[in-house]
């Protein structure tokens, strides 16, 4: 199929004619040719869609604009496979308002074939709840499910004695107050506090130039209410900031996306949505979530987005979402300040319900993702290895593996290698030889998926560009492609940053992971370094067992076995030496002279005596 030069939108479809990708393009010939060209540089979500395309359609428009908004319309009616579609494991809530002349509101967890007006959906259940119940609270208004206006014996209940009910079944309130009392609650419910606390201090003057200074104080203990609960929702300093705030948490097959909502600098509202993905999403990818976001948020667009990461064609989603609105729309990925805070918390809270979608730590997800973000990794450090070298100037080289998964040690998983490939000291081959065994061990027990047979998401080596360019040598040779740095330490021998191909990436403005890495340092420097002054201990010993006669390497590790310490060996009778694998009788008799030749020669002279 020839393509033309156009703005225009793509449809793609499998083999039984369903439509399974939805795109759209400036000139449709380039865009849909890359798809077919070379795999490289395509994310594995594309790869998989292209191998599944059978056919493919296309709509021309007269500019790329229109095309964003059909793209946009499309994916909507279709819900294509391979398109990003937002999904959240949560059910909706409303808010219930009943008609007539004594209105009252409520939590409704659906819509019902009533009367009532339903106000919604909304996605946190326990926020609309609180809401609701303040409202109540603040205006007086009834939850007890009475009809009004009812009999004129009707006692009132406990609610009107503790001021939180104005009783009008008792017809303590008059319809025309309770009127306003209901409108008053819906404004505030609906997040419009600021104008009817400004209503209320009109009241509250007019009734105290007129003397009615119990209806002023009732007003001013309503006003004072409101500030409070508005205080207490108060996230951001500018009172009149409008803003939705998107960040994404990044998984090894899923990915979830927080965006925080703000009216009049409150946060309103914080909703969760995940989809498909094998790491972090590019550019296209988070065009289509705010679109495909707003696709489903028509109806309350703010006067600011911010991102947390660049998304495609800005200028084109702010003029789609400014007409959408009718007023300016503005796209940002903030860069410091007050902002930068506010995508830093959304980050935070995407990456806190990944992990507690995943089954992981809740607290370990901030510096893991914080890891993430600092190195681009492709996917979750869930699993991360880190390896060390030990000597003393060349003799007994040996290495420390630890791995911490979910942010913590995971000792079960750590190993030790002794470096038998050469003699003398060097680390760059100390630790190729280390990796490639341990790669070598990874093929042995691949089927199992555990321990040897489980491959990191990240290598982490206590060393700099060296170590990176030896180990990386090693990995290509393999065939393996894991990401891998450097772990670098200042003159006092602290963490300073970490390295890879690119150079040091500083890691001192990133709290969480800079205290995380610089854990994982000490823990496989520590690990290494107990492992080397033991073995360096035992080769001590063994050189001093080799001075006996009889005893070669094979006895002497027999013996260190055997009795653990040479203060041991020492003070072991010649029984108990012959405990000692391959230790005979003469032999043993001749360990025990080496170390109680003093005793048994004053024994022989006493007894010539």
């Amino acid at each position: 199929m020839r393509l033309p030069l156009s703005p225009g939108v793509y449809i793609m479809k499998n083999k039984e004619g369903q439509i399974i990708y939805i795109g759209k393009a400036k000139a449709l010939k380039n865009r849909v040719s890359q798809y077919f060209g070379s795999e490289t540089g395509h994310s594995i979500k594309v790869r998989k869609m292209v191998e599944n395309v059978e056919d493919f359609d296309y709509i021309l428009v007269s500019s790329e604009f229109e095309a964003l908004v059909l793209e946009c319309s499309l994916i909507k009616r279709h819900s294509p496979k391979y398109n990003i579609l937002l999904k959240d494991d949560k059910g909706y809530c409303y808010i219930r308002v009943t008609r007539g002349d004594w209105r009252t509101i409520s939590l409704a967890l659906q819509k019902y074939d009533d009367d009532a007006e339903y106000i919604g959906p909304y996605i946190n259940i326990g926020s609309v709840r609180n809401t609701v119940d303040q409202a109540n609270e603040l205006f007086r208004l009834p939850t007890c499910g009475k009809t009004f206006p009812c009999a004129r014996n009707t006692r009132p209940c406990l609610n009107y004695y503790i001021h939180r009910c104005d009783a009008p079944c008792c017809g303590k309130i008059s319809r025309e107050e309770y009127q306003k009392n209901a409108e008053a609650a819906l404004a505030f419910v609906r997040g419009d506090s600021a104008a009817v606390v400004e209503q209320l201090k009109h009241e509250m003057y007019q009734a105290s130039e007129s003397c009615d200074f119990e209806r002023a104080a009732r007003l001013r203990d309503r006003i004072r209410g409101i500030e409070k609960t508005a205080e207490k929702q108060r996230v951001v300093s500018d009172a009149d900031k409008n803003c939705d705030v998107f960040a994404v948490a990044a998984g090894p097959k899923t990915n979830c996306l927080n965006v925080l909502r703000f009216r009049e600098g409150m946060l309103c509202g914080s909703e969760f949505f995940y989809f498909s993905g094998a790491g972090a999403p590019d550019e296209e990818d988070r065009r289509e979530l705010v679109a495909s976001y707003y696709a489903s948020h028509e109806e309350d667009l703010p006067t600011e987005v911010y991102l947390d990461a660049p998304c495609a064609d800005n200028e084109l989603l702010e003029q789609m979402l400014s007409e959408q609105r009718g007023k300016r729309v503005y796209l940002s990925v903030p860069a410091r300040g007050e902002r930068l805070r506010l995508v830093e918390m959304s980050r935070k809270n995407a990456a806190e319900k990944l992990c507690q979608r995943q089954g992981r730590v809740s607290r370990d997800s901030a510096p893991l993702e914080e890891l993430r973000e600092m190195l681009k990794l492709p996917e979750y450090p869930d699993y991360i290895e880190a390896y060390d070298i030990s000597h003393t100037a060349g003799s007994d080289n040996v290495a420390g593996m630890v791995v911490f998964k979910n942010g913590e040690p995971y000792k079960s998983a750590y190993r030790r290698f002794s470096v038998k490939g050469f003699a003398g000291q060097d680390d760059y081959r100390s630790m190729a030889e280390t990796l490639t065994r341990r790669f070598e061990e990874y093929e042995k027990h691949k089927d199992s998926g555990e321990g040897f047979g489980k491959l990191p998401d990240l290598i982490l080596l206590d060393g700099g560009a060296g170590q990176v360019s030896a180990v990386r040598q090693v990995m290509e040779k393999a065939g393996l492609s894991i990401p891998l740095f450097g772990m670098v330490k200042d003159d006092k021998h602290r963490t300073r940053a970490v390295t890879g191909d690119g150079g040091e990436i500083s890691i001192q403005s990133k709290r969480a992971a800079f205290t995380l890495i610089s854990s994982i340092q000490n823990e496989v420097h520590r690990f290494a370094v107990a492992y080397h002054h033991k073995k360096h201990t035992d080769s001590s010993l063994r050189l001093e067992l080799l001075d006996i006669d009889g005893i070669g390497e094979s006895k002497a590790r027999a013996l260190l076995k055997e009795f653990k310490t040479l203060k041991n060996i020492k003070q072991a009778t010649e029984e108990q030496l012959c405990r000692a694998e391959g230790i005979s009788k003469k032999l043993a008799h001749t360990i025990y002279r080496t170390y109680h030749r003093e005793e048994m020669d004053d024994e022989n002279t006493g007894s010539s005596v």
